[in-house]
């Protein structure tokens, strides 16, 4: 089945509706957020792929969560909210045996139990945020975020697929990893999305943790014309000297969804 839905999604902690007052500091981008929510929902999506910069790291290799759960909590504002989700472990199965068949460097990551299906590993922002607002916010026990937790007791919601790219490794592998999981999709019967959890320039103020440059605003709109124009893969020509000033961490899983719609579609 060709691939459903698809999206470019931030993972700021101030977007969950749960941790901030009515619309937070940036009600422009939470409600985009709920949109893609929205749009997932209608589009029957039964499995997430996500990428995100934020997750398990492995030099030199792209590294994807072999596991039965992961679960993660976020607090902010004196308020914590909590995910338990599980992994679907027939697709990374699936994605695994072909990244390998394809040459392309992948490790597959355990964490905590040693048997894949009753591991849980530890869901970072990058995963968490997106995954609220796609199917995955209800309501779950106090402490259900912590990879010691049982499996809680909640309504149904998309498994999911957690990948970390490594940077490292040729902007073109990223293209091509994405093709690969485009193909495993594509023979997939069942209705997937495919997340890129991506934020952009963190160089926007001189108070911020990475202070301000004034490349910031030129490479946010550079990245804005791609995704307008459709035209990711010309990210990869993004000068890295640029790439580094910016502070970005949303160009490789960009590049990934690039190369899942050259061989999966949205229909």
């Amino acid at each position: 089945m060709p691939l459903v839905a698809a999206a470019i999604l931030p993972h700021g902690w101030n977007l969950v509706p749960e941790l901030v007052e009515t619309g937070g500091d940036a009600p422009r981008t939470q409600a985009a957020m709920q949109r893609a929510g929205v749009a997932f929902r209608e589009a029957g999506v039964e499995v997430i792929v996500l990428a995100g910069p934020h997750g398990i790291r492995v030099k030199d290799a792209m590294c994807m969560l072999d596991v039965g759960r992961v679960a993660g909590s976020l607090t902010l504002n004196g308020r914590t909210v909590d995910l338990n989700v599980p992994v679907d472990r027939a697709l990374v199965e699936s994605i695994g045996t072909a990244t390998s068949a394809a040459g392309i460097p992948l490790a597959l990551a355990g964490y905590s139990g040693n048997r894949p299906d009753q591991a849980v590993a530890p869901l970072d922002w990058g995963g968490f945020v997106p995954l609220w607002f796609l199917g995955n916010g209800n309501p779950h026990a106090e402490g259900a975020g912590s990879v010691l937790s049982p499996a809680p007791d909640v309504e149904s919601v998309p498994p999911v697929v957690i990948i970390t790219p490594a940077r490292g490794l040729p902007r073109q592998q990223m293209i091509d990893f994405g093709q690969v999981i485009g193909e495993v999709v594509s023979n997939d019967p069942r209705r997937i999305g495919f997340v890129a959890s991506c934020d952009w320039s963190h160089v926007h103020l001189e108070s911020g943790p990475y202070g301000y440059d004034p490349i910031a605003p030129e490479m946010d709109k550079r990245i804005l014309e791609a995704i307008e124009t459709d035209t990711l893969h010309a990210l990869i020509d993004l000068p890295q000297a640029d790439v580094d000033r910016a502070a970005i961490d949303g160009l490789w899983q960009t590049l990934m969804l690039a190369g899942v719609r050259d061989t999966a579609p949205l229909p």
